[in-house]
């Protein structure tokens, strides 16, 4: 493997051959991802020097995944996320990478698109690797005791305003987009059991914490076949955009940007 040579101003070694350091090569792959240029980000990847250690960076590993995923190279996809252990902040993107691969290779095998069912019978089969998952039990990509903290409000007030669901944004690690979708989706839910048992028209904030509250257990009991998170996108260029934590600039140095652009 080639080595390095000390930058000039002291900083990150300078690969030799290449002219730049590392964190400038993990800056590129996020503003290519960021940019969702699958394909000028695979030749920028090909025209790296074999350096163990660049090729080791979290963000060369998280991009090499991307184009493997946009190739629909899946085989490459799983090897890459199962054989490096990667940072918590990114385990969101690339557990998305994972189930969205499965789920295209169960359509494709299946011939027909995947219901909610069928893609919870995928994730039993394919359980994510610890490589990018905390080990915390979860559905559909939200935590268990972020669940738990939105049933607790749903008893409660089924309706939460604006600035309640910011906060239980806040407190759940979701977003408010996120949020507003578990309520909507319980409220649907309930109005549904109600019409089913004959129950009326009567909403979940006049149940409350009575006669409602079988009815909630009920649905969390099932929730893992009749709810499905929000379909992960066919494009990775829509996933980059969720998540983001990297820590690097958005801007390059001019001279780095040159080298991609006339990939």
């Amino acid at each position: 493997m080639l080595g390095a040579q000390q930058s000039p101003s002291g900083g990150t070694p300078v690969l030799p051959s290449f002219g730049f350091t590392q964190e400038q090569v993990a800056c590129v792959c996020e503003v290519l991802q960021q940019a969702g240029n699958m394909d000028r980000l695979g030749r920028f990847l090909w025209s790296l020097p074999a350096c163990e250690k660049l090729h080791n960076n979290e963000s060369v590993l998280k991009a090499k995944a991307m184009v493997a995923f946009h190739r629909g190279n899946f085989k490459e996809l799983y090897r890459i996320l199962e054989s490096h252990q990667f940072s918590v902040h990114n385990h969101a993107k690339l557990q998305a990478l994972w189930l969205k691969a499965h789920y295209v290779e169960a359509e494709k095998m299946r011939g027909r698109p995947l219901g909610a069912v069928g893609k919870y019978r995928v994730r039993r089969k394919f359980p994510l690797p610890r490589t990018i998952w905390d080990g915390e039990e979860t559905s559909y990509c939200f935590k268990e005791k972020s669940r738990s903290v939105l049933r607790d409000w749903y008893a409660h007030n089924p309706y939460p305003s604006p600035r309640e669901k910011r906060e239980l944004a806040e407190a759940t690690g979701l977003t408010t987009t996120q949020v507003s979708n578990w309520f909507k989706n319980r409220r649907q839910r309930d109005r549904a059991a109600e019409h089913k048992d004959g129950g009326g028209g009567s909403s979940p904030r006049s149940k409350g914490l009575g006669a409602g509250t079988s009815t909630v257990s009920a649905l969390d009991s099932s929730s893992c076949e009749s709810l499905d998170a929000p379909d992960i996108p066919h494009t990775t260029s829509n996933l980059t955009h969720t998540g983001l934590n990297t820590g690097y600039p958005l801007e390059a140095s001019d001279s780095l940007l040159h080298h991609y652009h006339s990939l």
